[in-house]
């Protein structure tokens, strides 16, 4: 669960820096409750991906000076006593015949 965590963190660093909403590293890093070390590396893990980021001093934010899209999908599945279950941001899909249920994981 720990690359799912990592990779959800990724989105939501692309989602605020696309949005020019960070504020300053320190403050990103309390936004995400993450340290400002987890954030550099963050932003260095979307630099390796050549994500164009920069820092603008006088607004307090980071942005793109590229266009620049990170799409994150994450599927799971997993079989259990014949039944297929699809895992979607916290609900559960399980396959049977034609019938289609959903269960809420929260």
């Amino acid at each position: 669960m720990k690359t799912i965590k990592q990779i959800e963190r990724l989105r939501e660093v692309h989602e605020l820096i696309k949005l020019h909403k960070t504020g300053t590293p320190e403050f990103f890093a309390n936004k995400l409750h993450i340290s400002e070390r987890q954030l550099y590396n963050c932003l260095e893990h979307l630099k390796e991906m050549d994500a164009p980021i920069q820092y603008d001093r006088k607004t307090h934010t980071y942005f793109y000076s590229e266009s620049f899209d990170l799409l994150v999908n994450v599927t799971v599945q997993v079989m259990v006593q014949n039944e297929l279950r699809d895992i979607y941001a916290g609900f559960v899909y399980l396959h049977e015949g034609f019938m289609e249920h959903q269960i809420n994981l929260c």
